[in-house]
């Protein structure tokens, strides 16, 4: 008569062992490869709190049980191998680390413990019963079932993880477009560096490995971005006048209305503040621009193809110029991003004319805070600039005073 011994050498009995040796003595009936027991133990190991190397131990020890099916009418899958054996299977591993990853298997009920007498794991054999003490394999058989269910429920999460983390991806790259396009639509819209921040910050979050509660509130936060933006950039395609010439309405297609009514108001004595200063926000087309002031595309390292592109430029270029770090905050905030813009660009091609960069800017800046200015002439001037062409500083079509009194 056999006696299977339920506590460990020099150890005491917990509530936690006895429930996995009272299973463990249960019959198996079905048969299970020990490797498949190991892949969907790799694949729940986190709820399980087992770690790779954990894994690695396990392997080595069913790397000594020389069968490949536990249960059913198969040995007993008990394990004896020295402590050294056991280290020399995993490439050298101190002993030390190797007696912690066991103690975390057994914890875990992957494996028991079936310990002789004196502690020692060896096999004895009388006539033709084996009795072998050591480490039990056999809960691997029991609890494959468990493994296999707790696996498949992580695999499934974790797909579910990867498809919300590529929407997210997906519907942070929209966005970005969406903005660089927006841009080239209603420059003047603090609309876009808003929605540039949560794209970039989006892209910087996805480098980590985001959960599943994480993933879903960049994904509400997306979608209300996109919605916010899709409905500026419709508002920015709907035309507010018709473009029908048979229609009554007057369809103003050059951007010259402005100084028309400059004119208008300046016949029926107005002030310049009562005239909508709103277009004077607007810069000339953005070819325009390009195909009039090329020296400050030469400091950029790609094409200039958009606003945003030719903002970041002016951001580099105006230090260069001797334009202080205030002054430029300041001529964006009054003249709006893109015109401050242009008219760097402008100011850059008849650099050497003007006596102080950041003092002109800064007149600019206030003409424009006063409805007084915008940089359109400037262009047009520079484009029609040669032989004998004066400034082409202007104050709503008035000549502008010489750059040296700047």
């Amino acid at each position: 008569m056999e006696y299977t011994p339920v506590s460990s050498f020099r150890r005491p009995i917990t509530a936690v062992q006895l429930e996995r040796q009272a299973q463990a003595d249960r019959p198996v009936t079905t048969e299970v490869s020990k490797w498949d027991a190991l892949r969907k133990l790799a694949a729940a190991r986190q709820h399980f709190n087992l770690s790779d190397r954990d894994l690695t131990v396990l392997q080595a020890l069913l790397g000594f049980h020389p069968e490949t099916a536990l249960g059913a009418d198969n040995p007993a899958a008990v394990v004896y191998p020295s402590n050294k054996a056991i280290c020399e299977r995993l490439n050298g591993m101190p002993c030390s680390t190797m007696r912690r990853h066991i103690a975390r298997l057994v914890d875990a009920g992957v494996i028991l413990r079936r310990d002789s007498p004196n502690g020692k794991r060896y096999v004895r054999r009388n006539g033709g019963a084996k009795l072998a003490y050591g480490f039990d394999l056999t809960p691997l058989a029991h609890r494959f079932e468990e493994f296999s269910r707790i696996a498949d429920r992580l695999e499934e999460a974790e797909a579910r993880r990867n498809r919300l983390r590529e929407m997210v991806s997906l519907m942070r790259r929209d966005l970005a477009g969406y903005v660089e396009y927006g841009i080239t639509r209603r420059p003047d819209l603090p609309l876009w560096d808003q929605m540039s921040d949560l794209a970039r910050l989006t892209a910087r979050d996805l480098r980590r490995k985001l959960g599943i509660e994480d993933l879903t509130i960049l994904k509400a936060k997306l979608v209300a971005a996109l919605e916010e933006v899709i409905a500026c950039i419709d508002m920015a395609e709907t035309p507010e006048l018709s473009t029908s010439d048979a229609e009554i309405e007057q369809h103003h297609q050059s951007s010259n209305k402005e100084y028309i009514d400059k004119e208008k108001a300046e016949v029926r004595g107005d002030t310049p503040r009562e005239i909508d200063a709103a277009p004077l926000h607007q810069p000339p087309p953005l070819s325009q621009v390009l195909s009039t002031c090329k020296e400050i595309q030469s400091f950029s390292q790609g094409a200039v193809r958009h606003w945003e592109d030719l903002i970041r430029l002016s951001d580099v270029v105006s230090p260069m110029m001797g334009i202080g770090a205030s002054v430029w905050q300041e001529a964006k905030c009054r003249l709006g991003r893109a015109q401050a813009a242009a008219t760097l660009a402008a100011m850059l091609e008849r650099f050497s004319e003007i006596k102080s960069p950041s003092a002109y800017l800064r007149s600019l800046g206030q003409k424009a805070g006063n409805g007084l200015f915008s940089c359109g002439p400037m262009i047009r001037a520079l484009e029609g600039r040669g032989a004998g062409v004066h400034s082409c500083e202007h104050s709503m079509n008035a000549p502008l005073a010489p750059s040296s009194q700047l």
